[in-house]
């Protein structure tokens, strides 16, 4: 459109400035509240400066408001305010910001002002000049996440492949569990090897593929087929393992990157990200793994093998330990797997020693499952399922299920896995355990290849238990640290970085939000959020004056629904959450939250509190509007996902928040949260 000719202008043609269009994606690990709260706050910043802005949200319930290409088309610029990976192949060509999720809450209108100078991304998925501008999440934390969620499906398609076929198609030989190979159960057994197969470079290809993008992938997973057979590939003594795997992830994402540095002429430039960077980043990884990291992995080896030899005569509850830490070290690595071939090169002379070995190889799968089962809350819901799959892998000795705990939390779960493997191995030594067959797990007993079952099994429930407590305690103690230092730090830092704590996705069917506000339920009531929250969970003015206080007496507003069946067990459960990371979300919010079966049903409860209860929310300010969620553990579904986007949205409107600061009684604060849909 053109304005008619202008006096003033000397007749010429004034064009209309154009309307600045901007997208954003925010995400964060779990996809809770602030992944919502980032896009409320961007979306504010850009409607108040005049902007034209459209958000993607990568929550745990899926993606919403997805940007479509006509919208990065006509796109000025891209901000990415996210603490997990998000593909930005699609913004090819365009400026791209990439943030963390808490720039996009504290700094929503100086990411707009950066991303105008932002740098352009390049097909490949390079930025052309520039940094990131702004705090993002370690992207080594962040590609080690991505390497683990990408490995879990093919360790627990292989792992429960192999058990089933080995519990169905088994039998024992001198050499261990066989199966026929003209049987069916055969053909099973080696689909489930080719899931372990490419287990390791799926895990050390997608590692690699966070860091440098696609380029990256080819020597990331070849790096993982070095670790994955190092012996058969270029003969070496060993093979790496997972923690090859790692190595061989973060190299290739790193010399990619790299590369991408150098300047090339520009009629190179369009072969370098399908042609030049492959290749070269390939030959790099692949060469220093065979001819650097391989040597002293064979080195080691070597001796270690040598070493564990000269032992065998000495204590049993020493030898014991040492084979059940070298076995719980790295699930199928070699320091695994020297422990392993000493055990097999001794059957038929001192079977013992396998024995120790067969009791320590069930430990960490069957001791990570349990953690699961004993702290859900700790876990993620695919690492829940995981750990599923891992008590089953467990029984039939396949200790490679532990593999994905140990690559998410190595500072944690390897020394739990150690303890209980030593634990285990010790007793089986100091019982004089043997095992006639080089397997290990329950499965060997099953198949009476042990000799001294009974305690056989006193060993393996021993070391389960050691590993499963202790990684739980090591956890709680990491996440204790952080919130400690992040408490600490928030007065001062200018953008602290949000926790969140994943609360369970679960399976029942997607919570139907009452939509029009107006509409009484039947009893006269406003029905909020499918009913959860009602006139009985809502208070006028909380009594408490902390946080403790607070979600006691938040939790005794829940129990007058009689829908609590132990207040006690749901505030400790609430304070614990607390301990992982606040739930006060600022802007004077909290929604404190428990997942427990201290609750027989999903309930709400609301309250207000003048003074404000401090509670250690990310703009510092106190928290005046307090929610609570408590759903049950067993049969909770995704409501309380579902509830928390919900009031993110809506809590981020400054007319809602002040009417509920508005309204004088119970009555008057439901019908305003009627407007949450």
């Amino acid at each position: 459109m053109t304005s008619p000719a202008d006096p003033h202008t000397g007749g010429a043609v004034v064009e209309p400035r154009k309307r600045l269009k901007l997208l954003a994606v925010t995400a964060c690990p779990t996809g809770i509240a602030h992944t919502y709260m980032a896009a409320e706050k961007l979306q504010q910043a850009a409607d108040d400066a005049g902007i034209d802005m459209k958000v993607e949200t990568q929550g745990s319930i899926g993606a919403e408001n997805v940007l479509t290409d006509n919208d990065v088309k006509h796109a000025d610029g891209i901000i990415i305010a996210a603490d997990k990976d998000v593909d930005r192949s699609r913004f090819a060509g365009k400026r791209v910001l990439s943030v963390g999720v808490s720039e996009g809450i504290s700094h929503p209108e100086r990411l707009i002002e950066q991303v105008q100078g932002a740098p352009v991304l390049e097909a490949d998925g390079a930025e052309e000049s520039g940094g990131s501008g702004g705090k993002e999440r370690s992207a080594a934390y962040k590609a080690l996440m991505n390497g683990v969620s990408f490995m879990i499906p093919f360790v627990v398609v292989g792992g429960l492949l192999i058990a089933v076929a080995l519990a169905v198609g088994g039998h024992t030989t001198p050499d261990g569990i066989e199966i026929p190979k003209d049987s069916f159960w055969y053909d099973i057994n080696a689909l489930g090897g080719l899931g372990f197969k490419l287990m390791l470079p799926i895990f050390s290809g997608y590692i690699a593929f966070a860091l440098g993008d696609r380029p990256a992938l080819v020597p990331g997973m070849i790096g993982g087929f070095l670790a994955y057979d190092g012996v058969g590939i270029y003969g070496a003594d060993a093979n790496a393992g997972f923690l090859g795997a790692i190595a061989t992830g973060f190299l290739a994402g790193y010399v990619v990157l790299w590369i991408r540095k150098v300047k090339v002429p520009k009629f190179v430039q369009p072969i370098m990200p399908i042609i030049v960077v492959p290749i070269v980043s390939t030959l790099v990884v692949g060469l220093f793994f065979i001819y650097v990291i391989g040597t002293p992995i064979s080195w080691v080896f070597t001796h270690l093998t040598s070493w564990l030899n000269g032992m065998t005569g000495s204590s049993a509850v020493v030898l014991g330990a040492i084979i059940g830490l070298m076995i719980a070290f790295d699930m199928g690595g070699p320091v695994n797997k020297t422990a392993f071939l000493v055990g097999t090169g001794l059957i038929g002379t001192n079977n013992a020693v396998m024995g120790m070995a067969a009791a320590a190889i069930p430990v960490m799968p069957l001791g990570q499952g349990l953690a699961t089962l004993l702290r859900r809350k700790l876990y993620t819901q695919q690492e829940r399922d995981t750990g599923i799959a891992a008590l089953f892998m467990g029984f039939f000795g396949i200790s490679e299920g532990a593999i994905p705990f140990a690559a998410a939390r190595p500072a944690q779960v390897i020394p739990a896995n150690m303890l209980g493997g030593a634990v285990a191995g010790a007793i089986a030594g100091v019982a004089g355990v043997e095992d006639s067959v080089p397997h290990g797990g329950p499965i060997v007993a099953v198949f009476t290849a042990i000799s001294g079952v009974a305690m056989f099994f006193v060993a393996i429930v021993a070391g389960v238990l050691v590993t499963a407590l202790s990684t739980n305690a090591l956890i709680e103690l990491k996440a204790r640290r952080t919130a400690a230092k992040e408490a600490a730090a928030a007065p001062e830092a200018a953008s602290p970085e949000p926790t969140e704590t994943a609360p369970e996705p679960a399976r029942a069917a997607p919570v139907d939000v009452q939509k029009d506000s107006e509409s009484p339920a039947p009893g006269g009531e406003p029905e909020v959020l499918s009913g959860y929250l009602t006139e009985r969970t809502v208070k006028v003015e909380l009594d408490a004056g902390d946080k403790e206080a607070a979600i006691r007496e938040m939790a005794g507003l829940l129990a007058a629904t009689g829908k609590v069946t132990d207040v006690e067990e749901l505030v400790r459960t609430a304070l614990r959450r607390e301990e992982q990371g606040t739930t006060g979300l600022g802007e004077e919010i909290a929604i404190p939250h428990a997942k427990t079966d201290a609750v027989s049903a999903p309930v709400v409860g609301f309250a207000r509190s003048t003074e404000g209860i401090e509670w250690g929310s990310l703009d510092g300010t106190k928290a005046k509007l307090v929610f609570m969620i408590s759903v049950p553990a067993a049969a909770a579904g995704d409501e309380h996902l579902r509830i928390l986007a919900l009031l993110s949205r809506k809590l981020m409107d400054a007319g809602f928040r002040e009417r509920l600061q508005a309204a004088p009684d119970a009555a008057s604060l439901l019908g305003v949260l009627a407007e949450v849909a």
